[in-house]
């Protein structure tokens, strides 16, 4: 029945040539300073191990309060001061922490150093390999099975016990296959259920004792090998001393777990060194490995374990490749012996808090971003609500005209040819005839024989905008000081009827200290527009720049569009 290690598993070295006596010759000169310091190395103790020959066999120098990420960790065949080689191909090396034997062979007997060297401290530990010739069955000759007395294992008369193959390997080697034996016959049964490293006996009885083998099939980077362990069980009554198993966590506790994501959770149980209880992981009543077999949805892994004068303390945890919406709700339930614990998936829950941050937070990104577009298009966006909604009628306010145009006359009586076309032809072309304004402009509109005095303070009444022409020569003369028509048409703005102004500047004014306070006020409360001088050219076209920010600032009122030459 015997399973024979593979080709690969028998003692193997390669044959040194030239290449490897260099490397090794390399490898003693930078490993003797170390090992120089190992001498110095303070010991923690001695294992003693006694593996059977043609079998895999790993051994972990791992101590958490000495082995931290920066430690470093060497193996040596003591007493040689060479270390154990990392090349993989190698029948024994080191994987970081780990010594591995592929296989072990009687030649391997021996001590074996682990050193670990950390920033200011150095430790070491031996371990006293002794192979045993392991008779397993099937083998040649007329001895008996034995097994070694290290691999006794307790199960208690009239309960449900299990019994445990320990094999421990890096994570790097897969495990899987595995069958188990008594007195050389494979387990079957009721009473028996394999699974794993586990073999659960129901209901215990004397004659469940004996001696017990479990095989596995070992595989690394392709290569395959078969691996045995042999256990002596003993069977006790239930009340030599047993104690019930402590699971200190799961604690019937809930895990908050995305939709579609991966949780590993740990079940630490402590129990007592007789013991030998049935552990693992249950969903829906049934045993995770059985239920998820062929999935591997969820998967249950290796048993770890650490052990004590009096107890053992056990981990196995169980993974959850994917969280699927059906797991909500239901307890995943670590169990040992007659303990159980459980944990409960929920999604999360929402934080409010954080969404009304990041709502706020959006709101406020939003209207930011809706402001800079309002502020920079602002004109535009008025201009068409204006063109789609406004009325075309007549506004009821009493009012005739929509705007009155004010020019300063300078002191010598006559206005230079820009402002002239400005007043007399770009303003009428565009404001009356592309967009429909009635505009009441002084030496146009006024009937012959009139007093100007009552022809302003009249139609000035009349008007909804007063439009204020700024021209060069007015900084060389007190504006509104010592005419009329502007002292009344402002005054008649700014304190009877408090109308809109708007200052249009023939050219850029570039100091308002001189002007009188009146317009100092009106530039700072409704700022001027600098007229681009786009007649000159071609017509002046409502839908420039210039013309649209004087419309902006004229009263509501929709108009035809502009023609399309525009």
């Amino acid at each position: 029945m015997g399973w024979e290690s593979g080709g690969a598993t028998r003692g193997w070295a390669p044959t040194p040539d030239m290449g490897a006596v260099s490397l090794l010759l390399c490898g003693l000169s930078i490993a003797l300073p170390h090992f120089i310091r190992a001498d110095e190395c303070q010991d923690i103790h001695v294992e003693n191990e006694t593996p059977s020959a043609n079998q895999p066999f790993a051994f972990n120098c791992t101590y958490p309060w000495l082995t931290p990420g920066k430690a470093r960790v060497t193996w040596y065949k003591y007493p040689s001061k060479i270390p154990v080689s990392k090349n993989i191909q190698s029948r024994i090396y080191q994987d970081q922490n780990w010594i591995l034997f592929l296989p072990l062979t009687q030649g391997d007997s021996g001590i074996y150093q682990c050193v670990i060297n950390s920033t200011n401290t150095c430790h070491q530990t031996h371990v006293n390999i002794t192979v045993l010739e392991t008779r397993w069955c099937g083998t040649p000759g007329n001895s008996p099975m034995n097994v070694s007395g290290d691999n006794q294992q307790i199960l208690h008369d009239g309960v449900d016990n299990s019994l445990v193959c320990y094999l421990t390997f890096p994570k790097s080697f897969h495990l899987d296959s595995f069958k188990w034996y008594k007195n050389c016959q494979e387990i079957k049964g009721e009473r028996f259920i394999p699974w794993r490293n586990h073999l659960s006996v129901n209901n215990v009885s004397a004659e469940d004792r004996g001696h017990y083998i479990c095989e596995a099939r070992l595989t690394r980077t392709g290569r395959q090998y078969r691996v045995s362990h042999g256990i002596t069980a003993h069977v006790k009554n239930v009340g030599c001393g047993t104690r019930i198993p402590k699971i200190t966590y799961p604690i019937n506790n809930t895990i908050e777990v995305q939709l579609g994501s991966t949780l590993i959770v740990n079940c630490n149980i402590t129990d007592s060194r007789d013991n030998t209880n049935l552990r693992g992981w249950t969903v829906r009543g049934t045993w995770v490995n059985f239920d998820y077999n062929e999935s591997q949805r969820i998967q249950e892994g290796n048993e770890i374990y650490v052990s004590s004068q009096e107890h053992m303390f056990y981990t196995v945890n169980v993974t959850i490749l994917e969280v699927k919406r059906e797991d909500y709700g239901h307890p995943f339930t670590c169990r040992a012996g007659v303990s159980a614990a459980y944990f409960i998936l929920r999604p999360p829950v929402a934080d409010f808090q954080a969404h009304l941050i990041g709502g706020l937070l959006a709101f406020v990104g939003v209207a930011v971003f809706v402001l800079c577009i309002y502020n920079t298009f602002r004109i535009d966006i008025v201009l068409c609500y204006r063109s789609a909604f406004h009325s075309t009628g007549t506004t009821e306010d009493g009012k005739l005209y929509d705007a009155y145009v004010l020019c300063p006359q300078p002191p010598r009586g006559r206005r230079s040819p820009d402002v002239d076309a400005l007043v007399l032809k770009a303003l009428p072309e565009v404001l009356e005839s592309q967009c429909g304004y009635k505009l009441f402009i002084l030496g146009r509109d006024e009937f012959p024989g009139q007093a100007v005095a009552n022809v302003i303070d009249e139609n000035i009444r009349l008007c909804r905008r007063l439009i204020i022409i700024l021209v060069p020569e007015s900084l060389d003369f007190d504006l509104l000081k010592n005419m009329s028509e502007e002292q009344i048409a402002v005054y008649n703005a700014l304190i009877q009827d408090g109308m809109k102004i708007i200052l249009i500047e023939v050219e850029k004014v570039k100091n308002y200290a001189s002007m009188p306070e009146s317009i100092q006020y009106i530039k700072q409360k409704h700022g001027s527009v600098q007229w681009s001088k786009d007649f000159t050219e071609e017509l002046p076209c409502a839908k420039t720049k210039f013309w649209k920010k004087v419309r902006y600032r004229m009263p509501p009122k929709r108009f035809p569009p502009p023609p399309a030459s525009c």
